[in-house]
């Protein structure tokens, strides 16, 4: 049945191709709307860019046909700017919920036979717009499910086949299994040793887990999800990790481990980049004075912490005894997201932490931006989000666990049983 979708700004800000996937159906955006993104077209982030991505957009669409009759789009679904007529002539004081509340009246009662529905991924317009009979819904065409454990597997193997893999380091499968994929194996003949394990990038045959003497960097697994990512973090072939877990899991920590050992021990990347998204949790303090550096200062305060613990642990590199030694000897990066777009990034260990506060397209940006011989890393707890566009469900980094979980060159490692301490480990649980 033929549709008519009424777009809020949020939603052209979160995806500003969204008016081409609702497919043989109309779109309609209001003009208030579209005096919303004015607003944010001149900011230098990446609500800016988007709401200039959709100007432009709308902007090559009405070289094709008028807004106000329709633009045909290449699914067959048409694209019309609505403007009431009191609008042309004394413009708009309403706020755009209001208009497209209104709206989505006035076409409903155009078109008594056919459904009108609000996209919006502002709760509040979707309660408003419930209460006075109208249709809202979430844009759902990037939610992805929740992706199933990537550390729970196991599988059982005849004595033979467990002796051929302490004896090789690998062993065949009875059936193929995904890439990259983390085994626990367990002997038919009763042994309770168990073995770790990881398939190989074609998915027949289980291979042993990268061992390393001493820990990385001062930091032993305490956990057989712990040994999995490290696993991953340590292996140059893996162009991209992916680490979820809770509060207290040791995420950010393994991964700047593991940065540290491969590009100051191991130099097989020139340095450590850090990309983290500016979001407040509670109030937001407002204006930092100082350059970049000093701006972002309190924001990479975590990774500041963990890099002078690693420190304290695994010793002084060169000469640098705490984090902030590091980055100012430009060994490690930090970098706001916002001026990451147009860099190519090669030869570099770059981590994104907190990813789960970020939309698939940041998501996109930011892989796209790397270049030969980098690996990135991504860390993220869906269930800890702030910010206020996104879900469990329809975050950037959900999104690339979805997508990335059968290639080759990716591993996806759920981090389970929080090591931070006793406390953070029953905080996470219970509140």
């Amino acid at each position: 049945m033929h549709k008519f979708y009424i777009l809020d700004a949020n939603i052209l800000i979160h995806d500003p191709y969204s008016v081409f996937h609702f497919a043989d159906n109309t779109v309609i955006i209001p003009v208030g709307v579209i005096s919303e993104l004015d607003r944010f077209k001149k900011e230098p982030t990446d609500r800016g860019y988007n709401a200039r991505t959709v100007v432009r957009l709308l902007d090559e669409l009405r070289q094709q046909s008028s807004l106000a009759t329709g633009v045909t789009l290449d699914h067959g679904g048409h694209l019309k700017v609505y403007c009431e007529a009191e609008q042309v002539l004394h413009g708009s004081t309403s706020p755009a919920d209001t208009e497209i509340m209104r709206v989505a009246q006035a076409i409903r009662a155009a078109h008594p036979g056919t459904p009108v529905v609000i996209v919006t991924k502002d709760i509040n317009l979707r309660i408003r717009a419930d209460a006075a009979g109208l249709r809202a819904e979430d844009y759902e065409t990037d939610h992805v499910p929740m992706a199933e454990s990537t550390s729970d597997v196991e599988i059982t193997l005849g004595a033979e086949q467990v002796e051929v893999f302490q004896r090789d380091g690998r062993v065949h499968l009875p059936a193929p299994m995904p890439p990259n994929q983390y085994v626990l194996i367990r002997s038919q003949n009763g042994d309770r040793t168990t073995r770790l394990s990881r398939t190989d990038t074609s998915g027949s045959e289980l291979i042993r887990l990268h061992e390393l003497e001493g820990g990385l960097w001062g930091i032993r697994p305490r956990n057989k999800e712990q040994y999995y990512a490290i696993d991953a973090l340590l292996d140059e072939r893996l162009s991209l990790v992916a680490l979820m877990g809770k509060a207290g899991t040791g995420k950010t920590l393994l991964a700047l481990a593991a940065g540290m050992h491969l590009a100051f021990k191991r130099k097989a990347y020139r340095g450590i980049l850090v990309c983290r998204p500016v979001i407040p949790v509670g109030r937001d303090i407002g204006y930092l004075p100082g350059d970049v550096g000093q701006k972002l200062e309190p924001w990479m305060k975590p990774v500041v912490d963990t890099i002078d613990l690693l420190l304290d642990t695994g010793g002084a590199m060169k000469g640098h005894a705490d984090g902030a030694s590091l980055i100012r000897s430009g060994l490690v990066e930090i970098q706001p997201l916002a001026y990451i777009r147009g860099r190519s990034i090669a030869k570099r260990f770059v981590l994104i932490d907190e990813a789960q506060n970020l939309t698939p397209l940041e998501v996109k940006t930011l892989i796209t931006r790397m270049g030969q011989a980098a690996k990135v890393v991504l860390t993220g707890d869906p269930w800890q989000i702030d910010n206020p566009y996104v879900d469990r469900n329809s975050n950037g980094f959900t999104y690339l666990m979805n997508r990335f979980r059968a290639e080759p060159l990716a591993a996806c490692v759920e981090l389970r049983k929080g090591e931070r301490s006793a406390l953070a480990e029953l905080a996470a649980n219970l509140l």
